[in-house]
Formats: structure tokens, sequence, C-alpha cells
């Protein structure tokens, strides 16, 4: 038998352990989603609004040089000029800055949820571990993250290339072009590389995302002990359980049992089953099933009924239906009415209770 020290992990981690751990601020999360997210949602927000920044930043320059131009200048203009500045900036940036928290935030909770955890930024004097961090530098997660590097190095300097070498036949006519063409021109090129290299940097989110969640599966898998521990913790030991379970069983079968002498009828199989069925017309709007069972739990019930002169009908079509589809304590659906109505009405005629409603 292994040491239980070194079992192998291979056991999927429960709720309660992947609870555990989110608590803690272990979930598998990609950094790249919210990168490109916002990387992504700026550039769009720059799209819509870029006409109304750039009106706005040339109006303030204009201002700016005119009041340069103005010789002297008292300190209280110098002020009120500042403060308008610092406003319009404000109004400038404003649409942007809301486009990235408003992104920055719904890329982390698509991900995990809402969750706060001041786990992750408790000290932890483990970290100062030299031999750790040497340890760090060459593991699977700083593999990967190398990987990501070069990767996304290659995309956006392939991608930019690629865009650069498409727009070299425009450069010739920039010099024929005014200046406010120009740098139109270059916002609108610069614009679309930028948005073609976050394209394709969904590449790279997607490989991310996938390492991440594999390895966030596998750095939470439990031993077979873990899982039975946690069982035992959770949920008591499972042979106290077993005996609840046995005592419960036994209670509600002796509770049944003592149902059957109230029966005006057991219907049969005849031997497999057995289904106690009663009916009082005052408080109930059908017949009930009061008892039912299988195998020796039948024959008991059969046994029962024997002493208390309760009818066993044979109908091994209605036993069987009732038996599957009815539980104890409810009554019979409308399906078997007919049946069931036509086997009380023989047993009533026998016992010579036609005064009884049958219906």
């Amino acid at each position: 038998m292994p040491d239980e020290g070194f079992e192998e992990k291979t056991e999927r981690a429960t709720s309660k352990k992947r609870e555990d751990v989110r608590k803690k601020g272990q979930v598998a999360k990609s950094r790249e989603l919210p990168s490109v997210a916002i990387l992504l949602c700026s550039l769009i927000t720059l799209t819509v609004c870029g006409s109304y920044m750039y009106s706005e930043v040339q109006s303030a320059m204009k201002k700016a040089f005119s009041l340069v131009s103005c010789g002297q200048i008292e300190v209280s203009e110098v002020m009120a000029f500042t403060k308008n500045m610092i406003v319009l900036f404000g109004f400038v940036v404003a649409p942007l800055f809301a486009a990235i928290v408003i992104t920055a935030i719904m890329a982390n909770i698509s991900q995990v949820g809402f969750m706060l955890s001041s786990e992750l930024i408790k000290p932890q004097l483990a970290k100062l571990n030299p031999v750790k961090g040497i340890g760090r530098l060459f593991s699977k997660q700083s593999i990967m993250e190398l990987f990501k590097s070069l990767l996304k190095l290659t995309i956006v300097g392939l991608v930019a290339g690629l865009s650069v070498k498409g727009e070299v036949k425009h450069l010739a006519a920039l010099g024929e072009m005014e200046l406010n063409a120009v740098v139109t021109y270059i916002f609108v090129t610069i614009l679309k590389i930028s948005v073609k290299c976050t394209l394709a940097m969904i590449i790279l989110v997607v490989i991310d995302y996938s390492f991440q969640k594999w390895d966030f599966e596998k750095r939470i898998r439990m031993t077979k002990k873990e899982v039975k521990d946690e069982l035992k913790t959770t949920e008591g030991d499972p042979q106290v359980r077993a005996r609840i379970r046995s005592i419960q069983l036994h209670t509600a079968r002796k509770r049944m049992m003592q149902s059957v002498p109230q029966a005006d009828v057991v219907i049969t199989n005849p031997t497999y089953l057995a289904v106690a069925l009663k009916y009082d017309s005052s408080v109930m709007q059908a017949p009930t099933v009061v008892a039912k069972g299988a195998r020796k739990i039948a024959a008991k019930i059969k046994e029962l009924a024997k002493e208390h002169d309760i009818p066993l009908i044979e109908n091994k079509e209605l036993a069987q239906g009732l038996y599957s589809l009815v539980e104890i304590g409810q009554e019979i659906p409308a399906l078997f009415y007919q049946a069931v109505a036509e086997v009380l009405a023989y047993i009533y005629k026998l016992k010579g209770k036609y005064h009884r409603n049958v219906g």
C-alpha cells in the first residue's frame, strides 16, 4: 500500500474544496482577457468619440496659443485658464476612462463572478525564500508567461508589419495633403493597426484561458483519502450515515405497515408486488396508496391483509402501474380511476356496502 502522504491526486475537486480555494482568491482566470477587452473597448471608444475629443483638444490648444500672444498675463488669468483646461481635459477623457473602468470590471466578473478576497494581498514570508523564488522562475506558470509574451510579440509584430506594408503605397500622397488630413490619416491608420492587433490577440486569450482552466483544475485535485475525509467532516462517517438511513427506512416501513389494517383492498400481481389502497369519500378526492412493496415487503403486506380480513385482488397491470407511479400517501391519478373504482365496487358489493360512494 503506497504511503498516504504521496498518494496521487486523481479526484476532481469537490464543491467544498472549490469554495475554500475561491475564498483564498484562487480561481481559473486569464490576465490576457481583461487586457485585450480593455484595449478593444478603448479603440471602439476612440472610434466613436475620436472626432469630439480631437475637436476639444484642438480648441484648447488654440486658446492656449492665443493666451500666450496676449503679452502680459495676470496670475488670475493663468489660474482661470488652468482650471478651464483641467475641466476640459476631464470631459475629453471621461468617455474613454468610463469605458476602461466598466470593461475591466465586466471582464473580470465574466470570468470568476463577483469575488472579494483579502488573502492575496496578505504578506507571506514564504515568498521571500530565494530557493522557492528560483523555482518559480522555472515553473510551468513562468514558462507559460514567457510563451505568451513571445506569442504577443509575434502576433503584434506580424499584424503590424503586414498593416504597415499595406499602407506604404499611400505615404507618397501625404506630402500633398493638408496638415489636418495628414493627422487624420495617421490617427486612422494607427487605429486600424491597433484593432487588427487586438482582434488577433483573441487567439492568445483563448489559449491562455484554456491553459489557466486546465492548470487550475489540476492544482485543486484531491486524493481519494482527502475526498473521504472531507465527506466524513461535512456529512459524517459513512457507516454512521448508513446506520441512520437504515433506522429511518425501518421506521418508515413500520409506520407503513401500521396503515395496512386500515386499507380497503390490496392489489397484487400476484406474488411480486402488493399495493394497499384506502378510500374515504368524506376526506379524500380519490383512493390513496397507504402501503406498497415488492418481494418480502409485498409478502408482509399480504400477510397483514389476511390477518385483518382485507380483500386481496390480483390485477397485474394495475399493481405494476400503482407501484411505479404512485408514492405512499398520494392519491391515485385519474389514469387509474376506472380500474380502481371497479375493484372497490366489487369489494363493497362483497361486503354489502352499496351505500358508500365509490365515485
